[in-house]
C-alpha cells in the first residue's frame, strides 16, 4: 500500500482527492490547518484505518514520521475573498508552502504534484489557453499575490526537478466546483447558488459577458488521479473546455433552483480576467481524458448540497 501526503486535504478539491485516494487502496495522510478547509468534509474518512489527519501550517516546516510515496500539494487559499483579505498568508502558502513540500517529497524520494491554477495565465490574449502560452499577468496587481505566488510554485517544482531528478507533475486547474464548496468562497457558483436558494438579487460583475469554464469536481478529480499515474513532467490544463458567459450561468441557476431572484450589476474587478477557457488537446491525448459531467447536471447536485440548512452555519 502506497502512502499520500494531501495538503490542504480538508478544502474542497482536496477532501475530494483523498476521498478517490482512500477508494483506490491508497494510505492517505490529510494535512490542513483549517483556515479554508472543514473538518465536515473529511469526517467520514476519520474512522479509516488507512486514513489520518494531520492538523498542521504548511508554511511551517512540515515532519511526518511515515515514508511517503507521494505527496500532493493542494494547500492554497484559492478564492479571491481568501486572497483580497490575506494577501501575505497566500504568498506564503503559495511559495514557502510548496518548498516545504517539494522538499518533503525530496527527502522521501517521493513523487511530487502541484495543484496549480488557470490564474497563471492571468487575463490571457490566447483563447483557449494551451499550456505552452505564458500569460498576462499584472504582477502588482490585487490578484497577484495568488497568481504570482502559484507561478512561482511552478517554477520552483521545475527547480526541483531539474536539480535533483525528481518526478514532479504540474496540474492547471481552471474553474471547478461542486459539493463541499462553502456558501462564503466568494466564487462565482456558491455565490450565484446561495444568492437564488435565499431569493437575493444574483450579483453580476460588469455586463456579465466575460467567460469560464466550468468544470465538475468528478472529472477534475478522475483526471488528476490519472496524471498521477504518468511519466508526464511538465504542465498539463484540466477544466472544461465548454465556455460560459456569467450571465448564461446565473441564468441557469435561477432555472435549476427555480428562483424568482434579478440580476443586479456591479463594476468588474481589477484585474479580473475576461476569457477563460482551458485547451485540453494534451490532457485529452495524454490521459485519455475530457470532463463528461454537464453544466446542467453538476449545478443540479452542488444546488442540492446548498439546500441543507448545515451549509449555512
Amino acid at each position: 500500500m502506497q502512502t499520500v501526503l494531501v495538503t490542504g486535504g480538508a478544502g474542497f478539491i482536496g477532501s475530494h482527492m483523498c476521498d478517490r485516494l482512500i477508494r483506490d487502496k491508497f494510505r492517505v495522510i490529510c494535512m490542513d490547518n483549517l483556515v479554508t478547509g472543514k473538518k465536515e468534509n473529511i469526517r467520514h474518512l476519520l474512522g479509516n484505518k488507512n486514513f489520518v489527519y494531520m492538523e498542521h501550517d504548511v508554511t511551517k516546516p512540515i515532519c511526518v514520521e511515515e515514508k511517503l510515496d507521494h505527496v500532493l500539494h493542494l494547500a492554497s487559499l484559492a478564492s479571491p475573498v481568501d486572497y483580497r483579505r490575506h494577501p501575505i498568508k497566500t504568498i506564503k502558502v503559495g511559495t514557502l508552502g510548496t518548498h516545504n513540500a517539494v522538499g518533503l517529497a525530496k527527502s522521501n524520494g517521493a513523487k511530487f504534484l502541484f495543484a496549480s491554477t488557470s490564474e497563471v495565465y492571468g487575463d490571457p490574449e490566447v483563447n483557449p489557453q494551451p499550456e505552452s502560452y505564458w500569460g498576462n499577468v499584472n504582477p502588482v496587481g490585487i490578484r497577484s499575490c495568488y497568481d504570482e505566488s502559484k507561478r512561482c510554485s511552478e517554477a520552483l517544482t521545475m527547480a526541483y526537478q531539474r536539480v535533483h531528478g525528481m518526478d514532479t507533475k504540474i496540474v492547471r486547474i481552471f474553474n471547478t466546483y461542486g459539493p463541499r464548496m462553502r456558501v462564503n468562497d466568494g466564487r462565482v457558483v456558491p455565490v450565484f447558488i446561495t444568492q437564488a436558494l435565499d431569493g437575493r438579487p444574483l450579483t453580476v460583475f460588469g455586463d456579465g459577458k466575460q467567460t469560464r469554464s466550468f468544470c465538475y469536481i468528478d472529472d477534475l478529480i478522475e483526471g488528476m488521479r490519472r496524471f498521477m499515474d504518468t511519466k508526464y513532467d511538465h504542465p498539463v490544463n484540466l477544466g472544461n473546455p465548454s465556455e460560459r458567459t456569467v450571465l448564461e450561468l446565473a441564468d441557469l441557476v435561477l432555472d435549476l433552483t427555480k428562483s424568482e431572484s434579478k440580476k443586479v450589476f456591479k463594476p468588474l474587478p481589477e484585474d479580473d480576467p475576461k476569457r477563460r477557457c482551458p485547451d485540453i488537446s494534451l490532457a485529452n491525448r495524454l490521459l485519455k481524458w475530457k470532463p463528461k459531467t454537464s453544466l446542467r447536471d453538476g449545478l443540479a447536485a452542488t444546488i442540492e448540497y446548498f439546500r441543507d440548512p448545515l451549509r449555512k452555519s
